[in-house]
């Protein structure tokens, strides 16, 4: 039945090939043909591509992610003078529908398929984000909030990281010889990711918190060593909450282990595989089966022994959890921190007003800045708290200073006492 529709293809591409018209490797197109194909493939085709092609490979968060960065291009890679009448419900449908595989098993309503129609129909080719003017629109696109106002800057450069990927990919497509954005001369917003030190308590500062996490009522004396986890162990809130009790060596004296294997992240149900809100995750920028050994100290031991012998754990082994036996949730952890840190006998007026402590993630910084005060190796406090010595040095910077006194106090007396020796034996002799 479709035998000469078959004769028709074969007729032209004989044609193509006789006036010695170059084939495409990949596709087994003639050049004419995949020339149009690209013509006719907008940004928004390219996006929608790019998303299936690495959904199944990708974690929830990661997905939400690239959602919300696409969905923030997209709509200013449309053609000039273009602009939807309703710019929230555009937005949307793009983060919830067109960037979400999961979504696409549903056929979308009619207000969100209005505004997808129209973003077909004015979504710019792919070819012409080798203009400049083209990419600069949607680089600008990453340092506004839908209402206008200035975007966080690690969030304009984490949009910027997909927004390259995908052009990436269209490289790999053919549709350019290069990435577009290799050329382009842009400024990033600045990120200042060095530790505020105004922000960093001191181990004093940080037992007055924690004291007040176990006087409130309900969660708080089952966070406290939670927080505790956070400080003495550096860890991150998602390793807490993964932490299971055959991680942890936790002897009757002197310092214990944990030996930290994962951590727990709240993608959101919507954007992970088998609709649950969390996903456990391998360490940070580690392989699946990698586990990263944290020695703790004495005190730290005893207070994880009290919480174990007061709480226990979860079925699975968790040693934290809420009421339900479920994860414990970021934002109960977060109130309950705000809540001990408000107590007069927590911070001072003062130091509650500087934002000393102010989130729980501060608790880490304050661990890590207290190892390289005692004067730990840079490379050991970077290995214990699970991160490479080249952020370690980016983040601590306002902190290394004190090391490198200590480093120099401690060559000084070397000299001196290499002095001392040498001025002995010449004497005797």
């Amino acid at each position: 039945m479709t035998g000469a529709l078959a004769e028709s293809r074969r007729a032209k591409l004989m044609t193509a090939a006789r006036e010695g018209e170059p084939f495409d490797e990949q596709t087994g197109l003639p050049a004419s043909e995949l020339r149009a194909i690209k013509q006719r493939t907008t940004w928004y085709d390219l996006a929608h591509d790019y998303i299936e092609q690495r959904w199944e490979r990708t974690p929830g968060n990661t997905r939400r992610t690239l959602a919300d960065a696409f969905a923030t291009i997209t709509p200013a890679l449309v053609h000039p003078g273009a602009t939807y009448s309703e710019p929230r419900v555009l937005r949307r449908v793009l983060y919830s529908w067109a960037f979400n595989k999961n979504a696409w098993q549903r056929e979308p309503v009619e207000e969100w398929r209005q505004a997808l129609d129209w973003m077909k129909r004015n979504s710019l080719p792919v070819s012409t984000l080798a203009e400049a003017d083209v990419l600069r629109r949607a680089l600008d696109a990453m340092c506004r909030k839908l209402d206008g106002k200035a975007a966080a800057a690690k969030t304009a450069r984490r949009k910027r990281a997909a927004f390259n990927e995908a052009l990436n990919t269209a490289v790999e497509k053919g549709y350019f010889t290069e990435n577009p954005l290799n050329g382009l001369r842009w400024n990033a917003p600045a990120v200042n990711e060095e530790v505020d030190p105004a922000a960093v308590p001191n181990p004093d500062q940080v037992l007055r918190p924690l004291a007040a996490v176990a006087g409130q009522r309900g969660r708080g004396p089952h966070l406290g060593a939670f927080f505790g986890c956070i400080y003495y162990a550096a860890m991150r809130p998602a390793e807490v909450i993964h932490l299971r009790i055959e991680q942890c060596h936790l002897p009757r004296t002197g310092w214990g282990m944990l030996n930290l294997s994962g951590g727990v992240v709240t993608s959101g149900k919507e954007w992970t595989d088998d609709g649950k809100v969390h996903e456990v995750h391998s360490l940070k920028r580690r392989a699946a089966t990698a586990t990263r050994p944290v020695p703790i100290p004495p005190q730290f031991v005893r207070m994880l022994r009290a919480h174990l012998d007061r709480f226990g754990v979860a079925p699975d082994g968790r040693v934290f959890r809420n009421e339900a036996g479920n994860y414990v949730d970021a934002a109960a952890y977060g109130t309950t921190w705000a809540r001990a840190r408000a107590r007069e006998h927590a911070l001072t007026r003062t130091e509650r007003t500087s934002g000393l402590a102010k989130r729980p993630y501060d608790l880490r910084h304050a661990g890590i800045s207290f190892w390289l005060y005692s004067g730990v190796d840079p490379a050991e406090c970077a290995r214990r708290a699970g991160q490479s010595i080249e952020v370690l040095f980016r983040h601590y910077a306002k902190f290394l200073g004190g090391v490198r006194e200590q480093a120099n106090r401690l060559i000084e007396q070397s000299m001196q006492e290499w002095g001392r020796v040498s001025q002995g034996a010449a004497s005797e002799g």
